[in-house]
């Protein structure tokens, strides 16, 4: 679940970089929107769901924008973004999502041999992605299962509150795993962009100007 943006993050000027630090958080916040609709209503908005599942199969994009299929994409995530950094979040559970995801793409990445067999299991469906659609549910179910088996066994556990009726059905807790899946893609991406948790105390003002900017 690596990408070729982080190259391109080297050398681009320190607004850019801001800027596609914004986008992957976007992502983050898009993708864990989704996993709280999820389990909450047991039903995704099955389009913003898909930008987050398109996600995670687009491993060698050019740009952190081509991650998500273009800014535009994006909007709901910036959206929270937005009321995250301006105190409006109505959603208390997704800023504790959104840090244990953080935490738990740490100990993801530092375990070359689960990243491997995380990016092989998404290399797998590619061709069903394509074919049938990242939202189709036997993609989301084989998503969901690669979650299962591996990031679900390190520490911390992201643990995802819900209307128990929803959460109790094995269809709609495959289609949170999947979602969560895509959630850790966009904490990786945003880790190679150089984005860490220093980013959203000391340069908070740059990434609100940058999201208002994307948002415009």
């Amino acid at each position: 679940m690596t990408d070729s943006s982080n190259d391109h993050s080297n050398h681009a000027p320190a607004d850019r970089t801001i800027a596609d630090r914004a986008l992957a958080l976007a992502g983050l916040l898009q993708a864990l929107g989704q996993v709280r609709r999820i389990a909450e209503t047991g039903q995704a908005n099955v389009e913003v769901l898909a930008t987050s599942l398109d996600s995670v199969f687009r491993i060698d994009a050019a740009s952190p924008a081509e991650v998500y299929g273009g800014t535009a994409a994006l909007r709901p995530g910036l959206t929270l973004l937005r009321e995250y950094f301006t105190s409006r979040l109505k959603d208390e559970q997704l800023p504790r999502l959104a840090l244990a995801v953080i935490q738990l793409e740490r100990r993801f990445v530092a375990d070359p041999a689960m990243a491997q067999r995380v990016r092989d299991g998404i290399t797998a469906q590619q061709g069903a992605a394509e074919h049938q659609g990242s939202t189709h549910p036997e993609v989301m179910t084989a998503l969901g299962d690669l979650y299962a088996e591996t990031l679900s066994h390190l520490r911390p556990r992201v643990l995802v509150q819900g209307n128990p009726h929803y959460l109790g059905q094995s269809a709609v807790v495959a289609e949170v795993r999947a979602a969560l899946l895509a959630a850790v893609r966009s904490a990786v991406l945003w880790r190679q962009l150089g984005g860490s948790l220093f980013d959203l105390l000391l340069r908070r003002r740059q990434l609100v100007n940058a999201v208002e900017q994307l948002l415009r």
